[in-house]
């Protein structure tokens, strides 16, 4: 297989290149990680989504960290209209963050807004997870929490928030398990095993 991959290619191939290009992305996480401070600095901006996502799908996508100028869906849910990125990422940047149900609203928008061709949801969890940090002194260990709870909370959160608030909130890290990478990578696979393709 040969990287990076551009979008028709994605779209000729989706099954055969996701497995791959989510092995060798997971692998790319512990950047994440030593650039942690960095994304907590920025935590809640889309220029801290769009840099997650470069050092994650960089050189293995050619839009990586690049607005999609495509309409996409899954699960019969279609995302924000691709027109409109460019004006609501910005609001959605400036949404206030300061206490959970704030950070709560601003992760659901993002998801609705999918600003990615692909990857959306893997550079999201670490956006979320650097909000909480930033503003609560936690995170989320995503290991406590199912693909099957995980999907269907979030897949409800445009319409009521309960169901993800309720799963996130008895999922957060203790302050000193912050600092333990094994804890961080050990989550970061879990979180990655929501993506099926």
């Amino acid at each position: 297989m040969k990287f990076p991959v551009d979008e028709r290619e994605l779209e000729r191939n989706y099954g055969e290149i996701m497995p791959e290009i989510d092995r060798l992305s997971l692998e790319r996480a512990s950047k994440v990680w030593e650039s942690w401070p960095d994304f907590v600095s920025i935590a809640g901006t889309w220029e801290c989504l769009r840099k997650i996502h470069c050092v994650i799908f960089g050189g293995l996508f050619t839009f990586a960290g690049k607005i999609r100028a495509v309409n996409i869906s899954k699960g019969g849910f279609r995302f924000a209209n691709s027109l409109f990125l460019e004006k609501i990422l910005p609001v959605i940047s400036d949404m206030p963050q300061k206490s959970f149900s704030d950070i709560l609203t601003k992760y659901t928008e993002m998801n609705i807004a999918h600003p990615f061709r692909e990857g959306n949801g893997r550079a999201m969890r670490f956006w979320l997870d650097a909000i909480l940090e930033r503003e609560m002194n936690t995170r989320i260990d995503w290991r406590k929490i199912s693909r099957e709870e995980y999907m269907s909370a979030i897949q409800r959160s445009p319409v009521n928030t309960l169901e993800l608030e309720t799963l996130l909130k008895g999922s957060m890290l203790k302050a000193q398990d912050l600092g333990d990478k094994v804890i961080f990578m050990k989550g970061v696979t879990v979180s990655y095993s929501y993506e099926k393709f």
